[in-house]
């Protein structure tokens, strides 16, 4: 295989192609300077593709489609079937504008946290701000929280009130389009705390008494029997 070289899309070293939803990719591995005939195989990741016996022989191609979130970051693979370490490869590169999620409406009781998570996947990353009854939301200290990594958007709130109630929205803004989402958060009242407590007190102080007064009266009782 000495003197072999393959080339994906007449790319001969490893590269990224940058592509859109929706519309098929088309992949074509070919053999350079070879004077016989070579197999060629596909991979995807670590999986090999599947080829049909014609097209398998000094060129090989496949096709993608249709493109979707699943397949960004994926690398496909040409590697001589003799000699493996012979291989060119090719990372998709998929941009999309932002898909939003998560749970829509939440119910707190007072005074306790809530948080509230959009899931935001897009490429490339978008930017994010929380809105609350179609204004930007003023942070206070200690009582909002911001979290985001690449996916997530998270805003937490601490120790709830009555004021907090209302129509929080995420959006997130990418250079191929801005998305919202609403989440409702319900502030309920305070349930009262049962006094377990005093209960477990009452209920020892009856049992007590129970007992002590039938040992007082173990006489009489006996006398009966």
């Amino acid at each position: 295989s000495a003197g072999l070289e393959l080339s994906i899309n007449n790319q001969a070293a490893d590269f990224t192609l940058s592509a859109e939803l929706g519309p098929a990719i088309s992949l074509s591995c070919l053999v350079h300077n070879s004077s016989q005939a070579e197999e060629l195989l596909w991979y995807r990741g670590d999986g090999q593709v599947g080829l049909s016996e014609g097209n398998k022989v000094n060129v090989s191609n496949i096709c993608i489609s249709p493109v979707n979130e699943s397949d960004n970051g994926v690398t496909f693979t040409c590697r001589l079937a003799r000699d493996k370490s012979v291989q060119v490869s090719v990372i998709l590169d998929i941009q999309f504008p932002p898909r939003l999620s998560g749970e829509e409406t939440l119910h707190v009781e007072e005074e306790k946290d809530a948080t509230l998570t959009c899931n935001s996947k897009s490429n490339p990353q978008g930017q994010s701000t929380w809105y609350k009854d179609n204004h930007t939301l003023t942070l206070q200290q200690s009582h909002h929280e911001l979290f985001q990594t690449s996916e997530i958007f998270q805003l937490s709130i601490r120790k709830v009130q009555k004021s907090d109630n209302g129509t929080y929205t995420c959006v997130v803004d990418s250079p191929l389009g801005k998305r919202t989402r609403d989440f409702h958060l319900i502030v309920e009242d305070k349930k009262p705390v049962f006094p377990t407590e005093a209960v477990i007190a009452a209920v020892v102080v009856v049992t007590l008494t129970i007992f002590f007064g039938i040992v007082a009266r173990r006489d009489k009782l006996f006398k009966v029997w």
